[in-house]
């Protein structure tokens, strides 16, 4: 899954894909660089820290104005699965009138009452991700008892909603990032397999994230190896999709990693 943010900050790339003609382009270069999903955000969900203050939420209008021409738009020119990254319904509706057919909802359901309804009435595929809190304030001292064991349940609720609501295809995240320490963030990828019960594809998203910028002491732009190598334990702790920047450098870590998990 190639990562699209149509927003102008960003905590990886903040504006350099806002314009239209420059999104257009990098979605089509993912594409051609072996990217299965796009997923397209309008909405920063940068958290506050040592990059910056937590991203500001917008409306759902000026969100649609933002990712609504780039999803109709690729889908004309392009035969890749698009995904919307939204938490809202108004703007995951039209997202899916648009061409996507993926809704990732980083709240899992939580934030938007009408979300899973939304998704079940157009027969739309569900991303359910974990967070603690909410971007603005989620990483400010997040706390578990037991990471993995929190997450897991509150993603078999989230799971356990949709189903009920008639979303047929649900994939989960345990939200690399979202409301969680560097422990906690490499505790998970460590006991993905804890996920594996759940009975759904898991999708994990480390590219780029902090916690690899805090343990190689590297900014945003020199996290590909770091990246690289938290791809591929992910891979071989059980994820189906790894959601990333570098798409070209990623399906190759992605192709051997997994040659090696089904070598007989």
């Amino acid at each position: 899954m190639g990562v699209l943010n149509v927003t102008p900050d960003s905590f990886s790339d903040g504006g350099k894909y806002f314009s239209r003609e420059n999104a257009l382009r990098h979605a089509l270069q993912m594409a051609e660089e072996g990217a299965d999903i796009i997923d397209v955000g309008g909405e920063s969900s940068r958290p506050k820290g040592p990059y910056g203050e937590g991203a500001e939420e917008i409306s759902a209008e000026e969100e649609k104005q933002r990712v609504l021409p780039i999803i109709k738009e690729l889908s004309e020119r392009c035969d890749v699965v698009i995904s919307i990254d939204t938490y809202k319904s108004s703007v995951a509706e039209a997202a899916l009138k648009a061409g996507a057919s993926i809704v990732n909802d980083i709240s899992g359901l939580h934030f938007d009452p009408s979300m899973a309804s939304v998704v079940a009435s157009h027969g739309a595929a569900l991303i359910a991700m974990h967070m603690q809190g909410t971007p603005k304030t989620m990483q400010q001292n997040p706390k578990y008892d037991d990471v993995v064991a929190e997450v897991r349940t509150s993603l078999a609720q989230s799971v356990e909603k949709a189903a009920a609501e008639g979303i047929h295809k649900i994939m989960i995240d345990p939200g690399i990032g979202f409301g969680k320490s560097l422990q906690h963030n490499l505790l998970l990828i460590k006991h993905l397999d804890a996920f594996a019960g759940l009975g759904r594809p898991i999708v994990v998203g480390p590219s780029r994230k902090a916690f690899i910028g805090a343990l190689l002491d590297v900014p945003v732009g020199e996290r590909l190896e770091g990246t690289a190598a938290a791809v591929a334990a992910s891979i071989f702790g059980g994820a189906h999709v790894v959601r990333v920047h570098d798409v070209k450098e990623m399906k190759r870590v992605a192709v051997l990693t997994d040659a090696i998990l089904r070598a007989a």
